[in-house]
């Protein structure tokens, strides 16, 4: 009877598709529960794109939608455009991601002036010098067949804040929507069985100042340590990496030609550096605690000049100057003339964009499934990754093209969309296909954390004859594309 009382309850208040309304705030009685299809926990891009697809599509416009985060999304908007200063807080988007924010309709939202599609990128091996080099143009010259990637692009570097304010940009558009933010989640519970309604095993979010928001489906976004996740017992299992994952916004001599990344791997951990427009450049550097905070003492002169010794000085070197209270810049400048450079490295680092420079801790942690009765996790909420193949964002742009797939299906089909047997879908399409990206990551970060001779001799053999075969890395780059 609960079933069929909540599969009324559901049609009485789901609004019909294409019915336009106005974005609204929710003000239910304190005792009183208002009712949604779907509520969404956390106002990162991962939620803000799950609304964005939802209300966008046809089949699922009609849902009655409602997203709480506890930061004020007003806020949390891109204000300054100078196209010389940069959020520090990057990502690089896959071809399949931007393709899917297009298809959604939110990518002309994006201010794409801040946008940089990068062209290829050059990996190798800080102690053998091995490497192998992923450009489009070389790897469809060996392979004998036409690219169907946009200009040859890899990736695009953007803003997680560009990306954002574009997704509220067109949440406000749309409209449609119930906000409620800057709302903290105080408790989630099960709601009561009533005469007339029973809720008993709808989630029942209470939020700060008062509101309470019964969801037909809860959806988590909410970030690594998610309440929702919580909420629904679902254990999230992984290590720490004992790394730091160093970031700043940095400045370069000169503008390169050709848009390219580069990343090096040290025995600490992968230096990284990604293009953003004009002389801009993304830094993120994984490395020990106690290297992150020698690091974030330096002054900008001694930070530029780590990071340019980070991709070219060899490891005994960094060891030395990591050991330095100050002086690097004049340490480095030195050690550079006397060092031979061979191989392709970054433009010449010359300054730092002041307050950007940061630090946070690598983990590896996936929930042991993404779904229960009325619940889904998306995001960070259900898996964090290693930052080294930059899969962070993609993975969760990918869960949300799943579930709402998933709720499109069981909408069209007449099922209850937050019923374990339509959630079903989404769990059987991600879990494994995570897990398989976030599996690779992990074995690249422990592999290239050995210094033995025999495993680095192994490792650079493998790099370099991959490096020679078109096809293996054509397969590899179209995989790292979203299968572009």
């Amino acid at each position: 009877m609960w079933f069929r009382s909540a599969t009324l309850l559901w049609r009485r208040t789901a609004l019909p598709a294409g019915r336009p309304f106005p974005r609204c705030y929710s003000t239910p009685t304190p005792t009183s529960p208002e009712l949604y299809d779907v509520v969404c926990v956390g106002g990162g891009p991962a939620g803000l794109s799950l609304l964005a697809a939802l209300r966008s599509s046809a089949a699922t416009s009609g849902l009655k939608v409602a997203l709480v985060e506890g930061q004020d999304l007003k806020k949390n908007v891109l204000r300054d455009s100078t196209p010389s200063t940069f959020s520090n807080r990057c990502s690089s988007l896959t071809p399949a991601s931007v393709r899917y924010l297009k298809e959604i309709g939110a990518w002309s939202f994006i201010d794409e002036s801040r946008v940089q599609p990068y062209q290829g990128m050059e990996v190798w091996d800080g102690l053998s010098g091995s490497k192998i080099t992923f450009d489009w143009d070389e790897t469809n010259s060996v392979a004998r067949r036409p690219s169907r990637h946009d200009s040859q692009t890899i990736a695009y570097m953007i803003e997680n804040i560009n990306l954002t304010t574009g997704l509220q940009n067109f949440l406000k558009a749309l409209g449609g929507i119930t906000i409620l933010s800057p709302a903290k989640v105080e408790s989630i519970s099960y709601g009561d069985s009533t005469g007339s309604s029973n809720l008993s095993t709808w989630p029942v979010v209470k939020v700060s100042g008062g509101q309470t928001l019964a969801a037909r489906l809860l959806v988590g976004a909410d970030g690594a340590n998610s309440p929702v996740r919580t909420f629904a017992g679902i254990q999230s299992r992984g290590w720490r990496y004992e790394r730091m994952g160093m970031v700043a916004t940095i400045q370069l001599e000169s503008e390169p030609v050709r848009k390219i990344a580069y990343q090096r791997f040290l025995s600490t951990g992968p230096i990284a550096m990604l293009p953003l427009p004009g002389k801009m450049a993304s830094l993120v550097w994984s490395t020990t605690p106690e290297r992150a905070e020698v690091l974030k003492a330096l002054s900008e002169e001694d930070f530029s000049a780590m990071v340019n010794a980070g991709f070219r000085l060899s490891d005994p070197d960094l060891q030395y100057l990591h050991g330095l209270e100050a002086g690097q810049a004049k340490e480095v400048e030195w050690r550079r003339r006397h060092t031979p450079q061979s191989g392709a490295v970054p433009t010449t680092v010359i300054g730092v964009q002041e307050n950007t420079i940061a630090a946070f801790p690598l983990q590896l942690r996936h929930a042991d499934t993404y779904t229960a009765e009325r619940i889904a996790l998306v995001g960070d909420a259900a898996h964090t990754i290693h930052p080294l193949a930059g899969q962070g964002l993609n993975l969760g742009q990918g869960d949300i093209a799943s579930l709402v797939r998933t709720i499109k299906s069981a909408v069209e089909s007449g099922q209850d969309i937050g019923s374990t047997l339509a959630l079903e879908q989404y769990t059987s399409e991600r879990y494994a296909a995570n897990n398989t990206v976030m599996g690779v990551c992990d074995k690249l970060h422990k592999l290239y954390s050995f210094q033995s001779a025999p495993i680095v001799g192994l490792r650079s053999l493998g790099l370099s004859a991959v490096d020679k075969l078109g096809f293996l890395k054509g397969f590899l780059m179209r995989n790292a594309a979203g299968g572009a």
